[in-house]
């Protein structure tokens, strides 16, 4: 396998400024869309089934720009991110670390599964897995087991996506079958050690915050590095930073996020050219 690209968590505003960096990178010449594997996290798992369905970004990054009327607003407020803390971090068992995060989320009032899966199916405009390697992750609530998801794992792309984008407090658990799920972040906000086995990694991360016995973003690329990948990860710059905002749930600040993005293509570019090429 030679080029993976990471698409990172980071609420409505992360999804827009990926597809924004993705975009000027494209138009710049460099097909970072065109990676042989594509690891989606969270928002990075709505960009990935984007980026594979074979349509061209650009359509994605201009819906970015429009008034984001199939989105919904919501905040992870202080209170919320405290409850994740607390209940995340009270031990360094990773899996019972989830699980706790996962009792959390089944515990708390959030709108139905029904409408949030209509938000999902409006942000994909294909319903079907691609043929390119994607894989999905999320978290079993119940159990705290890591799980990814693929083509193979007789699981519609709607509900692996929405599994993966259910941020514990705020969006409902995603029924699969006889189990719930919660968000891939829950994990790993990037889970870049995915990539593992690549030659030459790219990874977007909105963010990287970490809670109790997370794995740091840090020392999944330090891995993927002692394995022999080349790797390169992009972070929001100042502008990006300020266009996201506090409020990652926010859709008003997407079309900033996603030109912020776009923006910062042109400063990046010689790195991701010359990790791409």
């Amino acid at each position: 396998m030679r080029r993976a690209l990471v698409l990172g968590g980071g609420g409505v505003t992360g999804v827009a400024w990926e597809l924004g960096l993705l975009a000027g990178l494209v138009e710049r010449g460099v097909r970072v869309t065109e990676a042989d594997l594509v690891v989606g996290t969270s928002a990075g798992s709505v960009v990935g089934a984007l980026v594979c369905s074979e349509l061209p970004v650009q359509r994605f990054y201009e819906e970015q720009l429009a008034p984001p009327s199939s989105e919904v607003a919501a905040r992870l407020g202080f209170a919320t991110l405290a409850r994740l803390v607390w209940a995340g971090g009270r031990t360094r068992d990773a899996a019972r670390s989830r699980a706790r995060i996962g009792a959390m989320a089944l515990a708390a009032r959030t709108p139905s599964e029904a409408s949030r899966r209509a938000v999902i199916e409006a942000r994909l405009p294909e319903r079907e897995w691609p043929r390119r390697r994607l894989l999905v992750t999320a978290v079993d609530a119940s159990s705290g087991e890591f799980v990814v998801f693929d083509r193979d794992s007789e699981v519609s792309l709607v509900d692996a996506v929405g599994a993966s984008c259910a941020v514990p407090g705020v969006w409902p658990p995603v029924t699969i079958g006889a189990r719930r799920f919660v968000d891939g972040g829950m994990r790993s906000t990037v889970n870049a050690d995915l990539a593992a086995g690549a030659e030459r990694v790219l990874v977007l991360a909105p963010t990287s915050a970490a809670i109790g016995p997370m794995p740091r973003l840090s020392a999944q690329v330090d891995g993927l590095r002692a394995a022999g990948s080349r790797v390169s990860v992009l972070t929001p710059d100042a502008a990006a930073r300020t266009a996201i905002g506090r409020n990652v749930l926010d859709p008003a600040r997407r079309a900033g996020a996603a030109r912020a993005g776009r923006a910062q293509a042109a400063a990046v570019l010689d790195e991701v050219a010359a990790l791409w090429a």
